[in-house]
């Protein structure tokens, strides 16, 4: 493939990632709500988190979280796995991204994983503004991010890199990066099963748990 080739690729493949995350700010969904009736939103970061480990259908990812730059987005993200915000609204799991898959799947760009429904569509019933930190860029693969449908729209669905994608500095919250080889090995994997023309996989590659990790552990 060509250098103008690649270029228009990966233009296109970003596309897709934003086409996939708006489909959920057009469908609205009802407010999350605890027993209390109360709104449920992202919960408080807990400054002791320092990564995650992503058990998938194909291996293990060990990720590190950036609390400082991304408190809310990296509080969200635990809140979600632990059970601590809303339950996953299919399952009714506490633990959020419990058995969901990744849903959008391009080489040598991203995989997109985080909804509930596996759809593209679902998140967790509200929506959170944006942390962007000028000092973390997509300048390398491996960088876990939020997938969003414009400014101010995330909610649960995320992405890790599978490759640099400068055309996203600046539009996405950027609140952990690979820990090391062996995640790195393990999204090639995922980035090489086969997809339908929807970029879906034609087996489900599943999320089977997320385990958070704190200073001390």
């Amino acid at each position: 493939m060509n250098r103008f080739a690649r270029t228009a690729a990966a233009s296109l493949a970003g596309a897709a990632l934003f086409a996939s995350a708006a489909c959920q700010a057009e469908s609205p969904e009802p407010e999350s709500q605890n027993d209390n009736g109360e709104a449920v939103g992202p919960a408080a970061v807990d400054s002791t988190v320092t990564g995650a480990t992503l058990s998938t259908s194909e291996g293990d990812i060990e990720v590190v979280l950036f609390p400082e730059q991304a408190p809310q987005t990296v509080g969200n993200f635990v809140g979600l796995a632990e059970g601590a915000t809303t339950a996953n609204p299919e399952t009714g799991d506490e633990r959020f991204y419990d058995g969901t898959v990744f849903h959008r799947i391009i080489p040598d760009f991203m995989i997109q994983g985080g909804d509930p429904t596996g759809t593209g569509t679902g998140g967790p019933g509200y929506t959170f503004g944006d942390e962007i930190d000028p000092e973390l860029t997509f300048d390398a693969p491996g960088k876990l991010a939020m997938a969003n449908a414009g400014p101010g729209t995330n909610g649960s669905q995320f992405f890790i890199t599978s490759a640099a994608t400068p055309h996203l500095d600046g539009k996405h919250t950027i609140f952990g990066e690979l820990a090391d080889e062996a995640g790195q090995d393990v999204v090639a994997a995922i980035s090489a099963v086969q997809t339908d023309p929807s970029d879906r996989p034609t087996e489900d590659v599943v999320l089977d748990s997320v385990t958070i990790h704190r200073s001390g552990d």
